[in-house]
């Protein structure tokens, strides 16, 4: 992911030796809460409807460069997170065998599985084994943007920004769409819940909707909101399109495997209502200066912060890996067939929850220091206190 001042690569494949990130564009000085990270890591892995991966790997980061006595230099933060399972498919994935071995032989895919980039990323490349798409592509690779994404979480609490998420829905059941829920409700649910949910009968609902779906073989989406406080306005951009923070927010949350709609506060509603019942009418008083008494925009107005919750919606459609598999064809014959099945997941809505926040986080983070940014964590602090200054009371 690339931004205006962040710009974050990742490397490794689902079944790799170890995932690898390097991140470029983080001021000196700052605090890496390691914890923070390793607690967002275990997050991930937690979930009603995660599969059996989940119990080989026990995700943790090592940060291999960048980082001294618990503070960042400025220069590029390298972190790694070793695959455990690795050990079981060495000769699969043998980065130098001449000939592919037996192992890797039997574990070739040529049966597309609809839903997946395994077609589309064969056509593209010109593979003849799907495995060598679906490795890459595998929602694995988020192990280690969740992992950057804490990081910048405890960035953005140095300065009182809180980010948050919660699964609204799960298959179709769970909170109405048009359910406002308060930032204190979502702070009150545990962090390691196998399902956060806010309403519990809901959250009960659910849970036996993805059981039953395991059961048949089959697989479950939904939808997760993320909330950000905190957040001064002005951050983001109206001047130009690729500014706008809706529009790089939007961008990071589509990247997520999965995720296929993204909306912005009451978006999809809004579209539905008149302008009366949509947009956040503006009040002012010596003690709060400007301020809302709604906030269906999500926070966002012309692509700008305007210092409300940040508030994001992500859906994401039910995984692509089935146990009752879809029809196919080979890429070889042309034939008939049914989908290649790899071990997977019944429903990913809930570690969406942790991803979700960490896309959230890395944007602001990037957004915030492309406003305020300089070299050392101080000089990002002095900026961001001249504008508070600026601005006056807390406007929201």
């Amino acid at each position: 992911m690339t931004g205006f001042r962040i710009r974050v690569l990742t490397a490794g494949e689902s079944h790799g030796p170890a995932l690898v990130a390097v991140v470029e564009g983080f001021p000196a000085g700052v605090p890496v809460d390691l914890e923070r990270i390793q607690q967002d890591l275990r997050r991930r892995q937690v979930g009603v409807g995660r599969g059996a991966r989940m119990k080989i790997e026990r995700d943790e980061v090592r940060f291999l460069a960048g980082v001294r006595f618990g503070r960042t230099l400025g220069s590029p933060l390298a972190l790694l997170i070793e695959n455990r399972d690795w050990t079981n498919w060495q000769d699969v994935m043998d980065p130098w065998a001449v000939e592919p071995p037996p192992a890797a032989q039997r574990r070739r895919v040529i049966h597309p599985r609809p839903g997946h980039a395994d077609l589309a990323g064969g056509l593209k490349f010109g593979h003849t084994d799907l495995r060598n798409v679906l490795e890459r592509a595998s929602a694995r690779e988020t192990a280690i943007r969740t992992a950057v994404g804490a990081l910048c979480k405890g960035f953005l609490a140095l300065f009182g920004v809180d980010v948050r998420g919660h699964v609204r829905r799960i298959g179709g059941i769970g909170l109405p769409p048009d359910r406002t829920v308060e930032w204190e409700t979502v702070c009150r649910l545990d962090p390691m819940d196998p399902l956060p949910c806010v309403d519990t009968q809901a959250r009960q609902a659910m849970i036996e909707a993805i059981e039953a779906a395991g059961q048949a073989g089959d697989t479950l989406g939904g939808v997760v909101e993320v909330m950000a406080v905190g957040v001064p306005p002005g951050l983001g951009s109206y001047t130009h399109w690729d500014r706008r923070l809706d529009a790089r927010l939007a961008a990071a949350l589509m990247s997520i495997p999965s995720v296929k709609a993204v909306e912005v506060g009451d978006g999809i509603l809004s579209a539905d209502r008149p302008g009366s019942q949509v947009h956040d009418e503006i009040f002012y008083s010596p003690e709060r200066c400007f301020y809302r008494l709604t906030n269906r925009a999500g926070g966002l107005e012309g692509g700008v912060t305007n210092g409300a919750p940040v508030v994001a919606r992500v859906y994401l459609k039910p995984l692509a890996t089935l146990r009752k598999r879809l029809r196919t064809v080979s890429i070889e014959t042309g034939e008939p067939h049914e989908a290649a099945f790899e071990r997977s997941d019944v429903c990913a809505v809930v570690p969406a929850v942790v991803i979700a926040e960490a896309l959230v986080a890395w944007v602001l983070t990037d957004a915030w220091l492309e406003k305020f940014g300089g070299d050392h964590l101080d000089d990002v602090r002095a900026a961001y206190e001249a504008y508070r200054q600026r601005l006056g009371p807390s406007t929201g």
